[in-house]
């Protein structure tokens, strides 16, 4: 009698993206939570940002890097684990990973592979700044960071008759430039509002023309993370 041999079930992996406070611990989700604790794995931007937020919330769970510099580098290897069975989760230093950070190559990567990816809703200095503008917001478009050399006045110029509400990141130290450039080629007059330090002790929201904003600047250099929210251009 010929016996037959008993398949165990394939390992089924899971990658969880989990959105982290922008600063406000209180901003994390139940569900963010269960996930950090019961992770094989926590794939991070700076492992020391994310070591000291998993301390406060009294989750222990291993770290390993996963940035801008290594991403393409390790695509395979994460995949492989998972593959194994791993449950991973990914998360940025703050807010939800993929937006203007690591993580759309490995997203992309493992559905290719058919590797489960699933979404845990949170933080996203997106939304916040675009209802504190008080610009519509039914309407709106996402422009990241703009190019800092090639093709940055291509793409200013390709936001002067958007009539959509316009949202941008931007860093302290470029800002300035940036609301420089903005004026010149969208008018002095266009209305703005800057959301910095979001949920944070310091923050701020400034509602200037690009004019008025530029002057502010140059007598006042900004510190912390910074939105930059533009209203849409009117159909005149």
């Amino acid at each position: 009698m010929t016996q037959r041999k008993t398949e165990l079930p394939k390992a089924t992996g899971l990658l969880s993206v989990v959105s982290t406070p922008l600063g406000n611990l209180g901003d994390i989700t139940v569900r963010s939570l269960e996930l950090l604790r019961s992770a094989d794995l926590v794939l991070c931007e700076d492992t020391r940002t994310t070591g000291m937020l998993l301390k406060h919330l009294g989750i222990q769970a291993t770290l390993k890097s996963y940035h801008a510099h290594n991403e393409h580098i390790i695509l395979d290897k994460i995949l492989a684990q998972l593959q194994s069975g791993a449950r991973m989760v990914l998360v940025s230093d703050a807010g939800t990973p993929g937006i203007s950070d690591p993580g759309f190559l490995l997203i992309r990567h493992l559905l290719q592979h058919g590797v489960k990816v699933d979404v845990a809703p949170g933080p996203s200095a997106i939304l916040p700044a675009l209802l504190l503008s008080g610009f519509p917001c039914d309407r709106f478009v996402f422009e990241g960071f703009l190019p800092l050399k090639k093709g940055r006045k291509t793409r200013i110029n390709a936001l002067k008759t958007e009539a959509r509400t316009i949202i941008l990141y931007e860093s302290p130290h470029r800002i300035l430039r940036t609301v420089k450039d903005l004026a010149e080629i969208l008018g002095q007059d266009r209305q703005a509002c800057l959301a910095r330090e979001l949920t944070k002790i310091h923050q701020e929201i400034i509602h200037l023309s690009l004019a008025e904003l530029s002057k502010h600047f140059e007598s006042k250099p900004p510190k912390g993370e910074i939105v930059l929210v533009l209203q849409g251009a009117s159909k005149d």
